[in-house]
């Protein structure tokens, strides 16, 4: 892992010199008395998002990340105005953290949604969040620095990447190494969030929460569970000057004396955490470690079972190898409730990996009706489509779960088969070509680039063409 993470620190350099290129002068300083514009910081987290994609595991299945960006929109709508139009994102990490960027980008870590018990909690912490962006508070480090150079700065910020966003005691060393090696721990000192940018974040965030209808107890309560269960992970070995959530007891006592002395009915208000309950479902059975998910169903009482809980109990025994009992539990959930579309996307799955293409294509189809948005039930459906010869049906789905996730390699990939298969040379070798820029492997991005370009005829394909050469151009310059 550490060697991993060392080696990719050439390409985090690189990229966050193009991140903050927009604030520097030709001589790579800030210039004393700049402002950050709103504009500038748009490009920032642009280009910050960029990396922050090319390096972390990003979540696509559209039950988790749609319920994340309904309830970032219901606390943007409880805090307007927002100088930005927000950008969420699931991160499939098993950390208990959650971090906003310059320009409105908000990166939720599948370990905080699972350990949450409301979603009044989730919506705090994303709350929170989001006062950090209303108040510009990165920006703001940013200019105090002024003279700090380019060099200290990208390196800090390459440092704070590994050690806090990727998570883990290897990465927090790397991190660490690279900060001390370019300077990094007085530039640290100043990016780092102050106790008063995180009292106003929590003031802001607070408010926007009790505003959008939510039980202002879950921001103490969620700091709770932050505390217990130390905000990054157990095995972090991360100094105190790496940390972006600093005292939270103090802020705990802060938030409920305001809460005290708050109208009684927004301490009664209750949280639906139906979607919730289902989400951690899904997070617990197919982004937990295998034997970690059985145990948490094992540990349960039969009798307490929903049909999600025989769901997650059977994913995480199909990645096992034991299928029987998977098989068990998959259709005790679809006898409890053969209507519940994750329930039968799931089940649909399941009789996909398990080589039952007849059942698989009914639930898929039934679970895709049901949602039109689920990606994950598309591609699967799309895949049984093409396994039948069925090319343009397979293309068509494959195109709409790429619309509702563009930048996921494996869509792209088997587009570009589905669309070789059915004679399409060109579109075939254009999304391949997509597939591996977007699981970082130029050198066969610009080989099925150069297959399409021998392929393209019409004006439009030499169009598709040319935006695909802009983000070959785009993702090798780090990589330089």
């Amino acid at each position: 892992m550490i060697a991993r993470l060392l080696s990719i620190l050439p390409a985090l350099m690189a990229t966050l010199t193009l991140v903050f290129m927009p604030v520097m002068t030709a001589h790579g300083s800030f210039l004393p008395g700049n402002k950050i514009t709103i504009r500038q910081e748009n490009e920032m987290g642009r280009n910050f998002d960029h990396l922050i994609r090319s390096q972390m595991a990003m979540v696509g299945d559209t039950y988790i990340t749609d319920y994340v960006a309904e309830i970032v929109a219901r606390i943007v709508q409880g805090k307007r105005p927002m100088p930005f139009r927000i950008k969420s994102a699931v991160v499939a990490n098993p950390i208990l953290n959650a971090f906003a960027i310059p320009g409105g980008y908000i990166y939720i870590f599948t370990g905080l949604i699972q350990a949450v018990n409301t979603e009044s909690e989730l919506a705090a912490v994303i709350a929170h969040e989001l006062g950090h962006v209303s108040q510009r508070h990165v920006a703001s480090r940013i200019e105090k620095q002024k003279m700090i150079s380019l060099l200290a700065t990208a390196g800090t910020l390459a440092g704070l990447f590994l050690g806090i966003a990727v998570g883990g005691d290897s990465a927090a060393k790397a991190g660490t190494a690279l900060m001390m090696g370019s300077s990094g721990l007085a530039t640290a000192a100043m990016l780092q969030y102050s106790q008063e940018d995180e009292r106003e974040a929590d003031h802001i965030g607070l408010n926007s929460m009790v505003k959008a209808g939510y039980n202002p107890t879950g921001m103490p309560n969620t700091f709770e569970v932050m505390m217990k269960n130390r905000w990054f992970d157990s095995g972090s070995q991360m100094p105190t000057y790496l940390s972006t959530h600093p005292g939270l007891s103090e802020r705990i006592t802060y938030l409920n004396d305001r809460i005290t002395r708050m109208p009684p009915v927004f301490l009664e208000r209750k949280d639906d955490n139906t979607r919730l309950v289902k989400i951690q479902v899904l997070v617990r059975s197919h982004m937990s470690p295998p034997k970690t998910a059985l145990a948490y169903w094992n540990n349960k009482k039969r009798s307490e079972y929903s049909p999600m809980d025989y769901i997650g109990r059977g994913v995480a025994l199909e990645r096992l190898k034991d299928i029987d009992d998977a098989r068990e539990s998959i259709e005790q959930a679809l006898h409890l409730d053969g209507e519940d579309p994750i329930v039968v996307r799931e089940a649909g799955i399941f009789y996909f990996k398990t080589g039952e293409p007849d059942k698989a294509y009914k639930l898929l189809q039934k679970a895709t009706i049901k949602n039109k948005r689920d990606a994950l039930g598309l591609f699967y459906l799309s895949r049984l489509q093409a396994e039948a010869g069925k090319f343009a049906q397979a293309a068509t789905n494959m195109r709409k779960v790429l619309h509702l996730v563009p930048e996921d390699w494996e869509v792209h990939h088997h587009l570009g088969m589905i669309l070789g298969e059915a004679g399409d040379g060109f579109s075939g070798n254009l999304h391949l070509a997509y597939a591996a820029v977007y699981s970082a492997n130029m050198r066969k991005a610009q080989y099925h680039r150069q297959k399409a370009s021998e392929l393209a005829e019409t004006d439009a394909q030499k169009d598709e063409l040319k935006l695909l050469s802009d983000l070959i151009e785009l993702r090798s310059k780090p990589m330089q």
